[in-house]
Parts: C-alpha cells; sequence; structure tokens
C-alpha cells in the first residue's frame, strides 16, 4: 500500500466535494466548488500514484456537490447547489471522447447533496436539502417519484444493487428505508412506487430501575459538521452500512462514533457495528470487487462465502475493513486540514480516493492482491439467508413494555482509539479472525428474566422468528448496536400509493412517529415526551456567482 495527499491544483485551490472513478476505466472524476467536474487519468507511480488532467466539463452554474457515474459508463449524474442536476452522456469523436450534456432534470428547489443510480441505470435516486428524495426516469428525464417524509435535509441516498429497496439518511437523525412494490393501474402497466417500511431513529438504553428507561437518538443531529452523510450497500446487497451513528452504551457513557450494519434480514434494526472512531463518520463506500476467503476460519459476524473490503470516512481518517476482521485492516489519519467529502474505488480496487474541503484530494494504490484474491464469479445477495450472523450468546425474550422494540448489551465497556499523528500514517493491521464471543449470561440471570421466552442463536442459524415486543439480550462486545426503536412513517406515505390502498403492515412491536405541522412528535404517552423541531444549521459555503449555462448541442 503506497499513497497520499496529492498535492496539484485540483479545483482552483477550492473545496473538492464530490469523486467518482469510471466503471471501466482509470478516469477519476472531480467536482468542487469552482463549478467545475473535471476529468483525469490516474496510474501506478513510484511513491504516490500518478495524476494527470484530462478535461473539464463546465456547464454547473454553482458548486457540484455529487457526481455519480451510470453503472454502465455511458452516462455521468451531477447534482449541485440551487437544485441542478444534469445528466452527461460520453460521445465518441475523432480526437477520441467527449461528455455532453445530455438532459437537465429540474424539480429540487434547493441544493442537491447525494444521488445513486439503479443497477440497471433507468433510474436515479436524489437527496436534497429541501428535504426530499426524488426517483428519476432517466429515460423519460421525468420524476418517478417523490419522497419526502424526512423533516430536515437529505444528506444521504442509496440503491439496493438488488433493485428491492432505496435508503436515505437525514439531518433529521433518520434512516429510512423503502420498499419497492407494485400499484395496480386502471390503464395501462403495473407501475413501481417505494412505500417506507422501516423508520430507524432512536434506542432505548434501559436503567437500573424496571420503571425507568432512556432513549437516544442512533445518528447525529444537524450540527454535525459536514454536508453530507453518504450511505452505502454492499455490492452484493447483503447489509446496508449507515454513517453518522451517534451510540450510548449508558446514560452515563459519552457518545461514540460509528457507522451501523444493517442486515438484508432484517433492515428494522442494526445488527452491530464496527470499532468507534475518534470523530463523526461522514461517508461510506464498498470496494467493486469481492475476495476469497482468508484461511479455513469459520467465526465472524459475517456469514458470507466471499469477503467484502469497505472504507469507512470520519471527518479526517480513512478506516479500511473487511467482513473477516473486527479491527481495521488499515487506518490512514493526519491526511487532509478540513473535513473529508467523499470516498471512491477504482473498478479493479487498485485504487481508493478521497476528496476533502481543503482542497485537495489523497489516492492510495494498493498492490497485487494485497486486498486479496478477487473471487471470479460475480456476486450476487441471497434473500433467503442472512448476512450477519448473531453472536453466539444472544437471547431473545418477549416484553409487552410499551410494545418497543429494544436491544440490550450486557458486555463489558471495551473502549477502542485510535491516534492521529500529525503526518499521514498507515497502519496495516494483521487479519484477525473475529473473537468468539463469550456467553456472559448465566443460567442464574436467565432465571430471573420472569415471564420471557428465550431462544438461543447460535453461529450455525441465520433468522429466528420474531415474537411480538422482541428484545434481544446481547452479551457481546461494544461493537453491537444497542437497543433500536423502529418507528413506522405509515401517514405520510399513504399518499404516494395513489390509487392503492395496499400499505405496508405494522408490526405490534413498532412504535409510531406521526408528524405534524412538519414538526418531529413521538407518541408515547408513557413518557409523555415533548416534541421538538429541527432547526436549519448555518452553513458556510463558497460564495456563489451565477453564471449563464451555453447550451452544448449533444
Amino acid at each position: 500500500m503506497k499513497g497520499g495527499t496529492v498535492q496539484i491544483n485540483w479545483h482552483d485551490s477550492k473545496p473538492v466535494l464530490t469523486l467518482d472513478f469510471h466503471p471501466n476505466s482509470a478516469t477519476l472524476a472531480t467536482g468542487g466548488a469552482d463549478y467545475d467536474i473535471k476529468l483525469w487519468l490516474i496510474s501506478s507511480g513510484e511513491k504516490l500514484p500518478s495524476v494527470s488532467y484530462h478535461n473539464s466539463l463546465s456547464y454547473h452554474s454553482s458548486a457540484v456537490n455529487v457526481l455519480r457515474f451510470a453503472p454502465s459508463g455511458e452516462l455521468l449524474a451531477s447534482g449541485a447547489d440551487g437544485g441542478e442536476l444534469i445528466i452527461w452522456k460520453l460521445h465518441a469523436t475523432e480526437n477520441g471522447q467527449t461528455w455532453k450534456v445530455l438532459k437537465t432534470l429540474s424539480f429540487h428547489r434547493k441544493d442537491v447533496l447525494d444521488l445513486e443510480w439503479s443497477t440497471d441505470g433507468s433510474f436515479l435516486i436524489s437527496g436534497s436539502v429541501d428535504n426530499s428524495c426524488i426517483i428519476w426516469d432517466v429515460n423519460k428525464g421525468s420524476v418517478h417519484q417523490i419522497l419526502d417524509s424526512h423533516f430536515h435535509y437529505v444528506q444521504g441516498v442509496a440503491w439496493d444493487p438488488l433493485a428491492k429497496y432505496v435508503a436515505s439518511l437525514s439531518s433529521d437523525r433518520t434512516c429510512r428505508i423503502y420498499l419497492k412494490k407494485a400499484q395496480t393501474k386502471t390503464k395501462g402497466a403495473d407501475k413501481k412506487n417505494y412505500i417506507c417500511q422501516h423508520v430507524i431513529s432512536k434506542a432505548e438504553n434501559p436503567s437500573s430501575d424496571d420503571f425507568k428507561s432512556t432513549k437516544n437518538h442512533l445518528f447525529h443531529d444537524e450540527t454535525l459538521p459536514s454536508f453530507f452523510r453518504r450511505l452505502a450497500w454492499s455490492p452484493d446487497g447483503s447489509f446496508l452500512l449507515v454513517p453518522a451513528g451517534s451510540y450510548k452504551v449508558s446514560p452515563a457513557t459519552e457518545t461514540i462514533n460509528t457507522a451501523y450494519v444493517f442486515s438484508r434480514k432484517d433492515l428494522s434494526r442494526p445488527a452491530l457495528h464496527p470499532p468507534c472512531a475518534n470523530k463523526a463518520i461522514v461517508a461510506v463506500r464498498f470496494c467493486p470487487l469481492a475476495f476469497r476467503l482468508r484461511g479455513t476460519n469459520p467465526s465472524g459476524f459475517f456469514k458470507l462465502p466471499h469477503r467484502i473490503v469497505f472504507a469507512v470516512a470520519t471527518l479526517d481518517s480513512l478506516y479500511i475493513y473487511d467482513t473477516q476482521s473486527v479491527a481495521p485492516i488499515a487506518i490512514l489519519a493526519g491526511l487532509h486540514y478540513a473535513a473529508i467529502t467523499d470516498i471512491t474505488w477504482s473498478p479493479n480496487a487498485h485504487f481508493l480516493a478521497l476528496s476533502s474541503q481543503d482542497g485537495y484530494c489523497t489516492i492510495v494504490e494498493f498492490e497485487n492482491d494485497e486486498l486479496g484474491s478477487p473471487t471470479e464469479e460475480k456476486v450476487f445477495g441471497e434473500e433467503e439467508e442472512s448476512s450477519v450472523k448473531k453472536p453466539e450468546g444472544m437471547l431473545i425474550e418477549t416484553t409487552t413494555e410499551n410494545s418497543l422494540v429494544a436491544t440490550k448489551v450486557n458486555n463489558e465497556e471495551n473502549k477502542i482509539s485510535v491516534k492521529k499523528p500529525e503526518d499521514m500514517v498507515i497502519d496495516a493491521a494483521p487479519n484477525k479472525s473475529l473473537v468468539a464471543v463469550e456467553n456472559e449470561i448465566t443460567e442464574a440471570e436467565r432465571n430471573k428474566q420472569t415471564g420471557a421466552d428465550k431462544e438461543v442463536i447460535g453461529d450455525d442459524r441465520s433468522t429466528a422468528e420474531k415474537p411480538e415486543d422482541m428484545v434481544i439480550d446481547t452479551a457481546s462486545n461494544d461493537c453491537l448496536a444497542a437497543n433500536i426503536e423502529i418507528s413506522e412513517a405509515e401517514g405520510r406515505e399513504k399518499k404516494v400509493l395513489e390509487d392503492d390502498s395496499s400499505t405496508v403492515q405494522k408490526p405490534e412491536d413498532m412504535v409510531t412517529e406521526t408528524s405534524a405541522n412538519y414538526s418531529l412528535v413521538e407518541l408515547n404517552d408513557s413518557k409523555k415526551e415533548s416534541s421538538s423541531t429541527v432547526t436549519t444549521p448555518t452553513v458556510n459555503k463558497p460564495t456563489k456567482r451565477r453564471i449563464t449555462p451555453m447550451p452544448i448541442d449533444p
């Protein structure tokens, strides 16, 4: 592994807000506060990867916050301040290839912060400061569906590679999972719409007093010093990784910054979270390749026939994990003077790039097979199996108190700290197999849990039937997520269903959160919590100057 911050004039010394590798080449596209999109050619170098300027795409009249290539590589989508969303198309010319504006998608009223393509490249989802997500029909250039359930900025969106879900993350401290459902139309064929299936918001921390418990938000609020909360699905669709996590073991402990892992079999609550970072996590990105397992040790939280590598970016550091290790396999710190904004992998997993508001980008190069041996087959997710294994010693019990779904962690506190050196440090940690989780719950403690049906989940079980008002009692390390309260967003999604009167059935153990006058109101009579209004943060973005765009003949 080699690399570092490349000291070139990326965007006239202005913040680099986004970047993405072309899916079929080593071309890197970057977008910044200078209103331009720049294309760069990345190649191997002696000490640092070599970066050479290739071309500029000038059409936006404001800062470019996000850009993503379509899976085919023929289209490029870019979102900017003021709601600008442009689709670019690659054209062959006598001198090579050039990108031209294909169409402009207009509907967002404010800044577009994140976007993601569907696997087939026919649809696009975007998140905006106008508190909405929009699913676009790219071929028609029109709005397919508007998801407007969030109460604050939508700073991250992700599209399930198996085309069943989309997910969004907002500074209103909620993550929403939308399920695709066919809606029968009176005229023509069925229309596929997405309805909100899960709203992940809070966790309940039980106290020593059986009659008292506290609820903590799972995600940072709008004071998080970043424009972005970029979440991502694994390439096989087996799990969803969500950044901007804020986790408390108990009310007396400090808040831990983390990212949550959601298993595809149960997207209603996190299954676990990796070792915690010292600062808030703002973006995650998966390596596009899957690798062969190392060794024959079957232990681990992820029950996968292959190994997946992913990168987690905090405000100032980069952590690289794989699904066979608990600890990061590499940590890069002290890279930039300002917040990291985006990360991306090259299609052959040879390069990893990240951008920063300090106006520079860092390129990391991996030597041959340094990450492992890629699998020859294309990886597909499996609906029948759970990809995240439950730790040993996990018990399931039923409770009827407040009909809440909660997870209780009864482990000793293990703090993992990462020291940030002044200069760049690349620590390649040896691959460690996951530590077997000891069962710390004794038989006597189990007998004290009266009125509870318990079921031990071992490593050989992928799922368990969920009783009413399930509480999971985990005796694991503190990397496990705690106490997730799920809110079912039902009312606002009804209007999306149009003529279809069917809605998602709400489990009995979910607490419903309804909205009034666009304020978050949580219905919990036993707690009598007062509603609070999310305030809009003040952000210092680059001064905008309006430029009249010149149309380019495609």
